[in-house]
């Protein structure tokens, strides 16, 4: 009797390598299944940089719908300076679709308005995320209201980051 008692005591000192082999392959999945999903969450985290950085520009743009002042401002040069400045942001470029205002000028220096009824593209680029430049991309046309509609494209969509 007093053997057995022994035998109980000597036999509860720790897990077996069966056990220690289930909680290491049970690790094993929840890693497998983990990881990739937190890759996706960092690289969203990284593009909603490029989002933010295409704002100001949304902004900009919906004042001159509104207002119809500054609008010949809006060009890629005076909108990207200082506003694509984030170690993810590529850059942001403000399109205008113009028209003639009708005044006779040397063909070297047309004189190109912004077209009122017409469209505005922006498009934020990043930076390379594993090896690929995401495009974000947002279109503003003139409603019947004096607002804006806009509609969202972009590469970043196809990926999931947008």
């Amino acid at each position: 009797m007093k053997n057995l008692q022994q035998m109980k005591k000597s036999t509860q000192k720790g897990f077996t390598l069966i056990e220690l082999m289930i909680v290491v392959a049970i690790i094993g999945i929840l890693a497998s299944v983990a990881l990739p999903a937190y890759k996706t969450y960092t690289d969203r985290a990284k593009f909603s940089e490029v989002v933010l950085a295409s704002g100001p520009a949304k902004t900009a743009v919906v004042l001159c719908i509104q207002t119809g002042v500054n609008c010949d401002n809006l060009d890629s040069v005076s909108v990207t300076a200082g506003w694509a400045n984030g170690p993810m942001v590529a850059s942001v470029d403000v399109a205008l679709s113009l028209i003639d205002d009708g005044t006779i000028l040397p063909p070297a220096a047309p004189n190109m308005v912004p077209d009122p009824d017409g469209t505005v593209i922006i498009t934020a680029t990043s930076v390379a995320i594993d090896t690929v430049q995401y495009t974000y991309i947002l279109t503003a046309t003139r409603s019947n209201a004096g607002g804006s509609t806009w509609i969202q494209t972009g590469t970043c969509e196809e990926a999931g980051l947008c």
